[in-house]
């Protein structure tokens, strides 16, 4: 995720980044002011494109269709923009359950307990860890170096949940031990169970795109919008159409790739969530409250 100064304009303004969804539309730009080029000219040396045009009119159907579409791309962004802001407060929720859960295994537990501090400090940011691997794409996590304890967790059939039965296994038995009761399990259960909310919601973000004829139609409408601008403008614009189609298939362009790009929100694009950064601060919150923590009598 890119870190950012909202108020810094001129940088905004001026600055490209490897996400820039310019760079990302500068061939289809390209070939689009061509096109428009070859439009404008036909149009000049065979309709001559003054008023009693056969195709004066067309541009009177752009301004309606033109009203739709950008209907079509509000709802569109939003619905990517809420999946993306509802994995984030999924994530925000396990950093959450994460510190109560070493809250209360750290208040239940002996302190001189060292080895099962050391268990329940690295499961659990273990189990973040493996969810950020887990709800990536196969291509981004193939990219990444695991170590071999990752990898080895990564070829279960469902890596998070390995972990969390791992937790809640070694809990059982602490309380077949007589070290954690039976009240604390009920106590502990509500988290790790949190564990797992958090897991089956970000799952359903992720294995549940957007419906495929919307995605398409919204591709179809905004190519179809594009390709005609030139013939219902190029009478009015002359030459200058081509670089005003240019701009109108960025803008409209823009934002179907940055929609794209949103809604699928775990994997590791400059505008995706920061899950192993996340993941990461989850590891260190714990370990400071199970092991790093300041004895006091």
């Amino acid at each position: 995720m890119i870190i950012y100064n909202p108020k810094d304009w001129f940088t905004f303004i001026f600055r490209l980044h490897k996400a820039d969804t310019f760079r990302k539309l500068i061939p289809m730009m390209l070939i689009i002011t061509i096109y428009s080029l070859i439009i404008a000219w036909v149009e000049k040396e065979y309709f001559h494109a003054d008023e009693n045009s056969p195709v004066k009119n067309i541009s009177l159907i752009h301004t309606l269709l033109g009203f739709v579409l950008s209907m079509l791309l509000v709802f569109r962004t939003n619905t990517a923009y809420d999946r993306w802001w509802e994995g984030r407060k999924l994530w925000g929720q396990l950093t959450n359950q994460s510190r109560n859960f070493a809250l209360k295994i750290s208040s239940f537990l002996p302190e001189e307990d060292s080895e099962n501090r050391k268990f329940f400090s690295h499961h659990t940011g273990l189990f973040a860890v493996i969810l950020s691997r887990h709800l990536m794409s196969e291509k981004t996590r193939l990219a990444l170096s695991e170590n071999e304890h990752i990898r080895e967790y990564m070829l279960e059939s469902h890596p998070p949940a390995e972990v969390a039965r791992i937790i809640m296994n070694r809990i059982s038995e602490l309380n077949k031990k007589s070290v954690i009761t039976d009240i604390q399990i009920l106590l502990l259960n509500d988290e790790i169970k949190g564990f797992m909310d958090v897991c089956g919601g970000c799952e359903r973000i992720k294995n549940t795109p957007i419906p495929f004829s919307y995605s398409l139609f919204i591709k179809k409408f905004i190519f179809i919008y594009i390709i005609t601008l030139p013939i219902g403008y190029a009478g009015t614009l002359g030459y200058w159409v081509a670089p005003l189609v240019a701009f109108a298939l960025y803008v409209l362009g823009g934002l179907e790739i940055i929609a794209e790009e949103i809604e699928d929100p775990f994997n590791l694009d400059a505008n995706d969530i920061p899950t192993p950064q996340i993941a990461e601060n989850i590891a260190v919150s714990v370990k400071s409250l199970l092991i790093n923590f300041n004895k006091k009598s």
